[in-house]
């Protein structure tokens, strides 16, 4: 089904974004009035980024690298993979911990990168904005997007702490939301990912993107987080976004400051992970 859908959409004579061209200098135009003010994810810093950095230490636009991911979901391959740096999120067993939690990258003009993107078509499935987390850098995203003639999906890859504001534009302009779903409960999101309120924000954004566009949810099952985070998720997805495609994902691996957390310093057991997907045959998910 999710290949058939892939096949539907690199079919059709225009994405989200070119049938949405008419609007993009008005989507730009509002992107930049949240980017003065910054509320782009739900730590709602308020700040103006021309003048200092928010929460997410990003610089707008700063890529830590682009090229073809072969490493994501099999209908995803190839994906032309755009890293950003910097993140809403502070994960403590962050993996990418080099490009989200530090500076990193560089800035390409949008002129240039649309470039690049339009020398893919025919060679990507997609074009991948990831990072780190993409939500700092809409603005640029926009403006990219703008110059860009290219007729590939576009794929949110989030962690889903954006605001209303942010999903308001992706409606727009992105045509798959690849979501990573991490917690069950907001104790464990507080503690090891640094951010308030995760479950109401992130349960209503699932929700939104759910009636937007397609979507893929990740969810990595983590040690001693079975209970309280995997079968909590898995119960809301079935009832909630019943026809979501989800990845159980069983590559945790403790790095960064895990070592710091006696619950999560160790990889999964095979009985955690078997659990956790035994539940989601279970439930009757459309698991990939």
């Amino acid at each position: 089904m999710l290949e058939r859908y892939f096949a539907i959409l690199e079919r059709r004579a225009k994405s989200k974004y070119l049938e949405n061209k008419s609007r993009m200098r008005k989507l730009i135009d509002r992107a930049y009035e949240i980017y003065s003010e910054c509320c782009f994810c739900e730590h709602r810093c308020g700040i103006n980024r021309r003048e200092k950095l928010g929460r997410c230490r990003a610089k707008l636009g700063s890529i830590a690298s682009h090229f073809f991911h072969y490493g994501e979901e099999d209908v995803l391959v190839p994906s032309y993979t755009i890293f950003f740096s910097g993140c809403t999120f502070g994960c403590v067993f962050c993996q990418n911990y080099d490009i989200s939690q530090y500076q990193a990258g560089i800035y390409i003009e949008p002129e240039k990168m649309a470039w690049i993107i339009e020398g893919v078509v025919g060679r990507a499935r997609n074009v991948n904005w990831v990072g780190g987390e993409p939500t700092p850098h809409l603005p640029y995203i926009l403006e990219v997007l703008e110059k860009c003639s290219a007729n590939l999906p576009q794929v949110w890859n989030s962690n889903m702490y954006c605001s209303m504001e942010t999903m308001d534009i992706l409606k727009y302009v992105m045509d798959v939301y690849l979501t990573d779903f991490k917690y069950g409960n907001d104790g464990c999101a507080e503690r090891l990912s640094k951010v308030k309120n995760y479950w109401e924000i992130i349960t209503r954004n699932h929700e939104i993107a759910y009636r937007q566009g397609e979507m893929i949810i990740r969810h990595l099952v983590m040690p001693n987080h079975v209970e309280c985070c995997s079968i909590p998720i898995l119960n809301w997805i079935a009832d909630n976004v019943p026809e979501a495609f989800v990845n159980v994902m069983a590559q945790y691996y403790p790095t960064y400051k895990a070592f710091e957390y006696e619950d999560i310093n160790r990889r999964i057991t095979n009985e955690e992970y078997r659990k956790v997907y035994s539940h989601a045959v279970k439930l009757g998910l459309n698991l990939i």
